[in-house]
C-alpha cells in the first residue's frame, strides 16, 4: 500500500497521512514539553501536573479522528479494507505483547513494558501489517 509510504496516493490518502504526521508531531512535542517541565519543576501542584501529564495523549484522539475520517472519506473499499485489516493485526499483536509483558513481570520478575510505548508499538505494527498485506495482494 504505497499511500502510507509516499505521496502518490489519492487526495484522501494524502490528507490521512498529513493528519497522522501532524498528530505524531504534536504527540512528540507535548511529550517533550511535559518531560522537560517535570524535570525542571520537581513537584508541580496536582491541579497543574495531571493535565500536563495527560497532554501527550491528546494527539492520540486526533489520530483516532483522522483514522475515522479516512475510513469515511475513502471510496476505494480495497484501501479501506487494507487499513482495517492492518489495524486489527496491530490491535491483536499489541494486546498480545502487553499481556505477555504483564505475565512476564508478574511471574518471572521481568521488567514491565513501559505503558508509554504501547501507542507507538501499535502504529509500528499497523504500518508493517499494511505494507505486508498490500504486497500480498500485488
Amino acid at each position: 500500500m504505497h499511500i502510507f509510504i509516499c505521496s502518490s496516493g489519492s487526495s484522501v490518502q494524502r490528507r490521512f497521512v498529513r493528519r497522522m504526521w501532524l498528530s505524531a508531531l504534536f504527540c512528540v512535542l507535548f511529550s517533550l514539553t511535559a518531560a522537560v517541565f517535570f524535570r525542571l519543576v520537581h513537584h508541580p501542584a496536582v491541579y497543574f501536573a495531571w493535565p500536563l501529564a495527560a497532554l501527550p495523549a491528546v494527539p492520540i484522539l486526533g489520530a483516532l479522528m483522522a483514522t475515522g475520517a479516512y475510513l469515511k472519506e475513502e471510496t476505494d473499499e480495497f484501501q479501506r479494507d487494507l487499513l482495517v485489516q492492518g489495524l486489527l493485526y496491530a490491535s491483536g499483536l499489541t494486546l498480545a505483547v502487553v499481556t505477555a509483558s504483564g505475565y512476564l513481570h508478574d511471574f518471572a520478575r521481568v521488567p514491565v513494558l513501559p505503558l508509554i510505548w504501547i501507542y507507538p508499538l501499535f502504529w509500528c505494527v499497523a504500518g508493517i501489517s499494511i505494507v505486508v498485506l498490500s504486497r500480498r495482494y500485488r
